[in-house]
């Protein structure tokens, strides 16, 4: 998502403003406005002066800071006054003051407006998908109280609304009767070369959502402060290298690194734990995704495992809590499995999309074990794969009995015409084809999540052998997993090729595009040593890396596009799999080269790896092409410089990370 201003993001809620801090009530790939909860609570906040939109001298700051503007003026006849405006969120309330400094020698009165309003669009309407949802029943409303306006939005029991409260208390019109737009605004007198100020709070309140447990500062300062006190807690310890690696304050992996680290502080969001507690875990990505996603904070969690262990207890306490207890097909949902994104907003709510609580992933259940082992591993403490084992024995009984281990050999999903038509990480329509672009159909078994499910069984075997002291049931898991290795190699393996299909479909044929899939193979321990080897080289051939990073699809096969989301794109958590499982298999050459692509990629853009970048080759470039359509910043990939760094460190000076490095 390209940034054209300033983004503030805080506890699962964000704003986009634009470069003089105004909201204008855009969709499309660049939405702007107040967002809680999937809706948007300020679609319209414009600053007027004396009527007209001013000048801006100091653009809006990613980070905070001070916006400055003036009315128009000329070299001649200077401006009367200059505004300097400072806005800060904090759990769904944006805080904004202005100060108004007189230029001139003599007393002056000043027009201050704002025009605002709140269209309460569910997230999903905004997406250029060109789709339409009715809501029936449907009121939005604004009415005046005294110090302010309140915008409020019903339909049947969900109930919205969004309060703007001002010190001094506007006056507040109403310029067109057939629009909920209000304009809220001052009369300032400003005394000779004296200032004059003003503050505004704008609350989102969702349906659904708690209230904030007390007063919140209304001053930006404050709120600022606070908010970055909470992220200092995240980073302040940085990210130690391993013994025997040096990793200096001024190299891109450093800078990388603490740029995702203060990345993932901002991507926080609440969550419930099992027994009902509160617990914070990484929501996938702003705009669209800043929520809990299973295989999105699943992957982030476990990059971050060795500097951050406590995003991985957090992120499997909440998934633990909204594992599937029955079966409902509309949301995807079976006894056992992990959700893949929960959802607050109205069409979740009211069952027009399918995504309030749904299940449509075949590989969050399979990493959850991964992690759940990973956990208890890296840190030695097996508390949590304890206080889990219900959950993990359940999630490993959907492996078999409904994820397809049992019927057919693999973990296999089917198209879901009212959600994802893909289930696996390539979950775009289209994304999982043969050579000639025809997508796959059936019961697919898409390639890496078998090596997702081995590495899950055979970690879930170690959790059973040493924790819960279940050694037979230990041993059948072993046996499964050895058995899936051997079937795999047999029915996926392309002779031709020398590398492995993306796929089986429903007839059991070779989905034979050459895709980036093979690379978390190596991550997962699902090849030999010779088949690895042979993966990782024909990885880091040119159609394949682009000197920026490894593509999703081999470029010059008819379904390569440079910037289709999933047939040809560069994703740095993609590479970020495949730099660990190279690095576990010996492939330390191959792993370096990729690694220094993705972060020359993050060096150009303040060293922030967006969610994706276009396929285009570097050579003829000056920068990696951005994807127009990436979220940024993007949990997984703000964790991927971590997972590069892990990549770096010797086996033996790390504490057992599993099979992302190989075990001593």
């Amino acid at each position: 998502m390209k940034q054209e201003g300033r983004l503030l993001v805080h506890a699962g809620t964000f704003a986009v403003l634009g470069p003089g801090g105004d909201v204008h009530g855009r969709g499309g790939s660049t939405p702007d406005g107040l967002f809680v909860r999937d809706a948007r609570h300020l679609s319209r906040w414009r600053l007027t002066v004396d009527g007209a939109e001013p000048t801006v001298l100091v653009a809006a700051a990613q980070d905070g800071g001070v916006i400055v503007v003036t009315p128009a003026g000329t070299r001649d006849e200077p401006p009367g006054c200059t505004l300097f405006r400072r806005q800060a969120l904090r759990e769904g309330r944006l805080t904004e003051a202005i100060t108004v400094v007189s230029n001139v020698a003599r007393p002056t009165r000043v027009a201050i407006a704002f025009h605002a309003d709140a269209d309460f669009a569910d997230q999903f309407e905004l997406r250029s998908d060109h789709r339409v949802y009715d809501k029936p029943g449907a009121v939005r409303t604004a009415g005046s109280v005294p110090e302010g306006v309140v915008f409020d939005y019903r339909r049947d029991a969900w109930h919205s609304s969004t309060t703007i409260a001002a010190r001094p208390a506007p006056v507040v019109t109403q310029p067109r009767p057939e629009r909920s737009e209000r304009v809220l605004t001052w009369h300032l007198d400003l005394p000779a070369h004296g200032s004059a100020e003003l503050t505004v709070t704008v609350a989102g309140l969702a349906h659904g959502a708690r209230r904030s447990g007390g007063a919140l500062p209304d001053d930006p300062a404050a709120v600022e402060e606070h908010v970055t006190r909470e992220r200092c807690e995240f980073t302040r310890d940085g990210v130690p290298a391993g013994p025997g690696v040096t990793v200096g304050d001024g190299s891109d992996l450093a800078r990388a690194c603490a740029r995702g680290l203060d990345d993932l502080a901002r991507l926080l969001v609440p969550a419930t734990g099992p027994d009902g507690e509160e617990v914070h875990v990484p929501g996938a990505g702003v705009p669209w995704f800043l929520t809990l996603f299973g295989r999105d904070s699943l992957l982030t969690s476990y990059f971050a495992l060795p500097y951050r262990p406590g995003l991985a207890h957090d992120t499997l306490r909440a998934l633990a809590a909204t594992q599937a207890v029955d079966h409902d097909p509309a949301r995807g949902a079976e006894p056992g499995k992990i959700v893949h994104e929960i959802r607050h907003g109205e069409l979740a709510h009211f069952g027009q999309v399918p995504y309030g609580r749904y299940y449509g992933s075949v590989d969050s259940t399979p990493l959850f074990l991964v992690l759940l082992h990973a956990h208890a591993e890296r840190t030695g403490d097996p508390a949590l794969a304890r206080r889990l084992e219900a959950h993990a024995r359940a999630a490993v009984n959907w492996m078999f009995c409904h994820g397809g281990l049992d019927a057919h050999g693999y973990l296999v999903y089917e198209a879901d015409r009212g959600g994802l038509l893909n289930q696996n990480w390539k979950d775009s329509a289209g994304a999982v084809c043969f050579r000639d672009g025809t997508q796959a159909a059936g019961a697919i078994a898409v390639s890496e999540v078998q090596g997702y499910a081995y590495d899950a069984l055979r970690r879930t075997a170690g959790l059973a052998r040493d924790v819960w002291h279940d050694l037979a049931w230990a041993r059948r898991l072993e046996g499964a997993a050895e058995a899936l290795r051997d079937r795999f190699r047999a029915d996926f393996w392309m002779p031709d090729a020398d590398f492995p299909a993306l796929a089986l479909d429903g007839d059991g044929r070779r989905v034979d595009v050459l895709a980036s899939d093979a690379g978390h193979l190596l991550w997962s321990g699902l090849l030999d040593p010779e088949d690895a080897a042979a993966v990782g080289r024909r990885l880091l051939e040119s159609d394949f890396f682009s000197g920026w990073g490894i593509r999703t699809l081999a470029s010059g096969q008819p379904p390569y596009h440079p910037l289709s989301y999933h047939r040809g794109s560069i994703w740095p958590h993609d590479n970020a799999l495949i730099v660990l499982g190279l690095a576990a298999n010996g492939l330390h050459e191959a792993a370096a080269t990729v690694t220094a692509g993705l972060l020359d990629a993050a060096a150009a853009s303040d060293h922030r790896l967006p969610e994706v970048i276009s396929g285009y080759p570097r050579e003829g470039t000056q920068g990696a092409v951005p994807y127009p359509h990436a979220n940024s910043p993007q949990a997984w990939a703000a964790a991927t410089p971590l997972a590069l760094l892990t990549a770096t460190i010797p086996p033996k000076a790390q504490r057992g990370q599993g099979r992302g490095v190989r075990r001593p």
